[in-house]
């Protein structure tokens, strides 16, 4: 039989021990006689139970002082509100309360250059291209694949869009050697073109 884990199996073990002491003569001499094991078993009871009140004590402080921050934090943004429509978002006038005017929006800038455009895959007509978010510039919005055939130094043209990061070309001109690029578009415009790869479909 293996040794009981949680607490209140030890304590049930402990008052079983205790009672078996007491009312069998089969152990005449135990080395901790049934008094020191029930007080050892109300000393453990005392602390778990002042443990428990401990707890309770904390988390109630714990609540009170958070309910104490946001009530601070909601008196602070509004005199801070109140400054600012006062001196109209004047820094020089703010800075008497530790503050400063609201920061100009940033301008989204136009995506930096899709990076290690590469061939996943090809087949009869098809294609999988992927690639790596530009490493500068605003977040790209959605990506433009461009085609254009080199057999005949023919110009860029549209070949598909892409949200994510890979995209699957299908209809794809058979039998011609073919160049592709990828542009990352914003609403702030189109970044310059990335790597360029080819394939023969």
């Amino acid at each position: 039989m293996r040794f009981p884990k949680t607490e209140s199996e030890i304590m049930a073990l402990v008052q079983n021990i205790i009672s078996g002491l007491a009312n069998n003569p089969n152990f005449p001499s135990p080395p901790v006689s049934p008094a020191a094991l029930q007080a050892r078993l109300d000393a453990a009871v005392n602390s778990s139970n002042n443990q428990i009140m401990a707890q309770a004590a904390a988390k109630q402080a714990t609540d009170t002082k958070q309910a104490d921050f946001d009530a601070l934090i909601a008196d602070v943004k509004t005199v801070l509100h109140y400054a600012e429509d006062a001196v109209h978002d004047d820094d020089a006038k703010l800075s008497a309360l530790g503050w400063g005017g609201k920061s100009a929006p940033h301008a989204l800038q136009a995506p930096g250059q899709p990076r290690l455009l590469e061939v996943l895959r090809q087949g009869a007509g098809q294609l999988t291209l992927d690639w790596k978010k530009p490493a500068d510039g605003g977040a790209p919005a959605s990506y433009k694949i461009e085609r254009r055939d080199l057999t005949d130094g023919g110009a860029w043209t549209l070949a598909g869009i892409a949200i994510e990061t890979e995209v699957t070309l299908n209809n794809q001109k058979r039998g011609k050697e073919l160049e592709y690029r990828v542009i990352a578009v914003n609403k702030a415009g189109e970044g310059e073109p990335g790597n360029t790869v080819t394939a023969l479909l």
